[in-house]
């Protein structure tokens, strides 16, 4: 079995997965309510916490497993993207089950995790097909041809999807996280009520930062109606950054000659994206958001180290 190791953010993870792709266990903790007085992801907040969580975390994972670090092949961990801190505790953790028990180690890089989390049993999706990728920190359009890799056509040039949602909720007083508040509310409103234009960059990449400032401006001028628009505001929104995603995934999906169209990350669990984009596989709910069985599963399919070469590896915070 292969041990997965996650702390790239705020959600610290291990999983257990067998070489053919079956999930054993697959354990999260989150760290949302630890940061929801901050408004965002305190970055040496989250590391401290990952500290404190990754030994039970890891722990928790054999129990559900019902399995023994000796019943393990191989460790991978996330080395980045992410935040540098917390991806040096799981990297550090990573490489002290390895070393004390001489296995190999997979480095995995985090987005192609999340494509990773379709190659799971028992619904698995085999390569070529068009991902979109949407998630806090990323929002990326993927030609994936081999399990082992992706190759990059469009991303954002500001603002992540995710973020765009979350700082939506918090601009409507929907707290942190937001996105599935906002989603939630949504359901309540009238996505015709505003129009919020989401603005057209390159062939294939994203801007967000643009609808989320006409939101800001909309509030502010509705002063003391807000309360009694707040379900269309959030409505409207929510169907300019689902519209945007939509259109640019079928684009590429038209260009690249995919006849599929994969949406992994965070964001594929909002329930418009999913019923706007019906055509589209999603990777299962709880897969979208950090977890440790989509890094387990790249690690099936990644470069892996033997012991002990990976003792010098380093994280990285962004994409090289």
């Amino acid at each position: 079995m292969i041990l997965g190791i996650e702390t790239s953010c705020d959600e610290t993870a291990a999983a257990l997965v067998t070489k053919d792709g079956d999930i054993r266990s697959n354990v999260v903790s989150s760290q949302a309510g630890l940061h929801a007085r901050f408004g965002g992801v305190v970055p040496e907040v989250a590391s401290r916490r990952h500290l404190e969580l990754v030994k039970p975390v890891i722990e928790e994972a054999l129990d559900e497993a019902e399995a023994r670090l000796d019943d393990v092949d191989t460790v991978a961990v996330t080395q980045g993207p992410g935040l540098a801190g917390a991806l040096l505790v799981g990297l550090s953790a990573a490489k002290a089950v390895a070393w004390a028990r001489r296995l190999p180690l997979a480095p995995v890089d985090h987005l192609h995790g999340h494509i990773a989390s379709l190659y799971l049993r028992p619904n698995v999706l085999e390569p070529p097909f068009l991902c979109l990728l949407a998630s806090g920190g990323h929002t990326l359009l993927l030609d994936v041809q081999e399990q082992d890799g992706y190759r990059v056509l469009g991303t954002s040039i500001d603002d992540a999807a995710g973020e765009a949602f979350d700082k939506g909720a918090r601009v409507l007083g929907l707290g942190y996280p937001g996105g599935a508040a906002l989603d939630r509310l949504a359901r309540e409103g009238d996505p015709e009520a505003f129009s919020f234009p989401v603005a057209r960059v390159g062939e294939l990449d994203f801007s967000f930062s643009g609808v989320k400032t006409a939101l800001l401006y909309a509030a502010r001028e509705l002063g003391d109606e807000l309360e009694s628009r707040r379900a269309d505001l959030a409505a409207s929104y929510q169907r300019a950054l689902v519209r945007a995603l939509v259109e640019r995934a079928r684009d590429a999906a038209t260009q690249s000659g995919h006849g599929t169209i994969a949406v992994v990350g965070g964001v594929a669990a909002n329930s418009e994206l999913r019923a706007t984009l019906a055509e589209a596989r999603f990777a299962p709910l709880s897969l979208c958001t950090d977890n440790a069985a989509m890094i387990a599963s790249a690690g099936r399919f990644g470069r892996c180290l033997p012991y002990p070469r990976y003792l010098d590896l380093d994280a990285y915070a962004s994409r090289p």
